[in-house]
């Protein structure tokens, strides 16, 4: 049912016309507060000089995106916001200030890379213990706090759980919050790429929180949703606004944190798997490089620049990408469905 508070608001498994009404509302919720909030953004950004700093390392064709406004992530945090009146209790708030959180480390990490002029932000290090700390401070705070959503659960499949020991579970979490925060980080690197490549694995997400009577899931995920199709608006090549570290980071988080509470934190390896590819393929040309002296597995990493520099044109590899993306989620969904 539509809340009195909220947009979504329900005590027992909607019907599908239910459904179809809570999700039109919270997709258009979240797609009109970014497609508004960007015509008010986009000047603001450009008035002082919030700009995009290409990698000297990328593409060459990539070095006439700089000057394009970064930060444009602090749209999805506001697209989120309706959360806040829509449920008012201890666990909802929790989700929402993680995720929030998520963003404000990539807004940090931003600031610094356009206030010093490139594109280097927070080092390495201190943004993977500060995204390890929220993911830790979020697991804790619905650790053993609520018995609605299945704690320990790592997938749902064939009418089974696969249940961890606990400390497994958060170890996993900790894992799947912060690679997922990272993972995306290194897709978001084409016009379109990471919130095009999103829109299928969220609605996976959402349709699990209605499967399994979580409205904070749901409404989560459909803004979310809502506010990549917004972003799209003026994220399409050729982009007006990138959505930055603000952007990548609260997405990653959104994906990770909602997928945990729903009891498939395995699952973001399916639904995710183009940001699973992207994270392997950093990860295993750093190794090689290092091990082989200076040979490579692709001939540029992250995957997507691998493509690029094979000479596919922009456009085509990040097509492509939310092509695979939306195939893996449907075998995701299949999945679980099945289920």
């Amino acid at each position: 049912m539509i809340g009195p508070l909220g947009l979504i608001e329900f005590s027992s498994r909607p019907s599908v016309s239910d459904i179809i009404m809570m999700a039109g509302v919270c997709i258009l919720a979240g797609f009109a507060i970014v497609a508004i909030g960007g015509l008010i953004l986009l000047p603001i950004l450009r008035r002082f000089q919030f700009a995009q700093h290409a990698y000297e390392d990328a593409p060459e064709t990539h070095q006439s995106k700089t000057g394009t406004p970064t930060m444009g992530g602090i749209l999805f945090g506001l697209a989120l916001l309706p959360m806040i009146t829509s449920f008012g209790v201890p666990f909802e708030n929790s989700l929402l200030y993680t995720i929030l959180a998520c963003g404000l480390i990539g807004l940090i990490d931003d600031f610094i890379g356009v206030r010093f002029g490139r594109n280097r932000g927070l080092r390495a290090r201190t943004k993977l213990l500060m995204t390890a700390l929220v993911a830790i401070l979020f697991l804790r705070a619905i650790d053993g706090s609520y018995s609605f959503f299945p704690r320990d659960v790592l997938l749902h499949v064939g009418g089974y759980s696969l249940i961890a020991p606990h400390w497994l579970w958060i170890l996993l979490g900790i894992i799947a919050i912060t690679g997922c925060m990272h993972a995306v980080n290194l897709t978001d690197g084409l016009d379109g790429l990471a919130a095009g490549t999103m829109l299928a694995p969220l609605a996976v997400i959402a349709w699990l929180g209605f499967r399994f009577v979580l409205p904070a899931v749901s409404e989560a995920a459909l803004l979310g949703f809502g506010a990549c199709l917004g972003f799209l608006l003026y994220n399409r090549h050729p982009a007006k606004i990138f959505m930055g570290d603000t952007g990548s980071l609260l997405l990653g988080g959104l994906f990770a944190c909602t997928a945990i509470v729903a009891g498939e934190m395995l699952l973001l390896i399916i639904i995710g798997g183009v940001f699973v590819a992207e994270a392997l393929s950093v990860m295993l040309q750093v190794s090689y490089f290092k091990l082989s002296g200076g040979k490579r597995i692709f001939r540029m990493s992250p995957l997507h620049h691998h493509f690029e520099v094979g000479g596919m044109s922009e456009v085509a590899v990040t097509s492509r990408f939310w092509i695979a993306s939306i195939l893996l989620s449907i075998l995701g969904y299949s999945l679980v469905r099945w289920g």
